[in-house]
């Protein structure tokens, strides 16, 4: 997976962040660089290791860019 973070976060809505993670809400439809079908948030681990606890059950996609894993959620 070939990861353009830049021009990614450009098009995303910034919603938490913490020392841990920063998550950002997908309100334009982006594609997933993984599986091409639009994904709902994207959970952007700055710590490794890093936990993380989901409320809900959720299909994931992940890719790394430098040194950092980038989730794409996709509610099923």
């Amino acid at each position: 997976m070939d990861l353009d973070t830049d021009e990614l976060l450009a098009s995303l809505t910034p919603r938490e962040e913490n020392p841990a993670i920063k998550t950002y809400q997908n309100t334009v439809s982006v594609a997933c660089p993984a599986c091409e079908k639009p994904f709902d948030d994207l959970v952007v681990c700055k710590q490794n290791p890093t936990s993380l606890n989901l409320s809900k059950q959720l299909d994931l996609c992940v890719g790394v860019e430098d040194e950092r894993a980038f989730i794409f959620t996709h509610k099923p």
